[in-house]
Parts: C-alpha cells; structure tokens; sequence
C-alpha cells in the first residue's frame, strides 16, 4: 500500500508541478508532511543530497525520499510516479507545439505561470532557510555557522562568479570543518 501512495503522491507532483524541481520542493514537502514519511530535517537533508547529486532536483528528491521510507522499490515507484506525468505530457504535446506555441493564449498562460514558479521557488528557499538557519542550539535560535556559509556563498556567486559546483565542494568542506 507505501508504494501505492508514493507512486499517486509523486504522479500529482509530477504532474501539477510547473518550473522545474526547485518548483517541486513545497509540493514534496507537502506530500511528505501528509504523510509523515520525513521530519523537515531529513527533508532539508535531502533537499542538499539532491542538490550536490547528479541530475535533477526533483527526481533525486523523489528517489531519496522513496529510498529512505521504502528501501529499493520505495525509490523505484517515487521515480517512475514523478517521471511519469512529464513524459505523457512531453509526447501529446511534442505533436501540437508546433501549431500553438504563437496563439495569444498559450502565450499568455505562459506569461501568466512565470511568477507563480518564482513564487515556489522562493517557499522552497524559505523552507529550507527556516529549517537549517534557525535551530534550538544557536545563538537566539539561529545556527551562526550555518548563516556565514550562505553568506559567503552568495557572495562567492554574486562577486566571485564561482562555479556552483565549487561552493557545494567548499560547503561540504565547511561542514565536515565546523560540524
């Protein structure tokens, strides 16, 4: 019965989600709370897995999140239930495209779907703040550490224009360093 409601759990994802896997985020973190597969601190935990892992955020999501609560086919069915909408959708559409993708409609759906993703993408951003910069143990709640490694990250992106692969690299070394 899991795998049952990780493979709908991760099709509606899949298939409601709009803007790529940081898009993906508050609806897993819903999914999951629904549920109670996860705590928000294994979910951040995955979230940064999923980050510094190969491919796309809202697949490796959805992999750990199956692999952690269900083992092998836990991970099996929460990928193929997240992959599976795209695909549908990638088909139908790949044949129509061509004809509406210049129609006043479809381009003022699209229009019109582009602040919405920004707007998830921020509630990700904000969830996983929350989870990893404030703390019980810090210093008024807040993790100090952790709030220098976002800091110097942001400006080694924004100043230094470092590789994003570089600060995940440099981020892991922190951590191993100060935790």
């Amino acid at each position: 019965m899991v795998y049952w409601q990780f493979f709908l759990s991760f099709f509606k994802i899949g298939l409601f989600s709009y803007g790529g896997g940081f898009a993906m985020i508050p609806l897993i973190q819903k999914e999951i709370e629904s549920h109670n597969w996860l705590t928000a601190h294994e979910f951040v935990n995955i979230i940064a897995v999923s980050e510094a892992t190969p491919g796309p955020v809202a697949i490796n999501s959805a992999t750990f999140v199956g692999f952690k609560t269900a083992g092998f086919w836990g991970a099996f069915v929460s990928t193929l239930g997240v992959c599976l909408p795209s695909l549908i959708i990638v088909l139908i559409l790949a044949r129509i495209v061509d004809k509406f993708i210049d129609h006043p409609v479809v381009k003022g759906m699209l229009y019109g779907i582009r602040p919405v993703v920004i707007s998830l993408v921020l509630l990700a951003a904000v969830f996983v703040a929350q989870t990893v910069l404030f703390t019980e143990q810090g210093v008024l709640g807040v993790d100090w550490i952790s709030v220098i490694i976002v800091c110097l990250g942001f400006l080694g992106v924004m100043k230094y224009k470092l590789h994003p692969i570089l600060l995940i690299f440099i981020a892991g070394v922190s951590g191993i360093l100060f935790y």
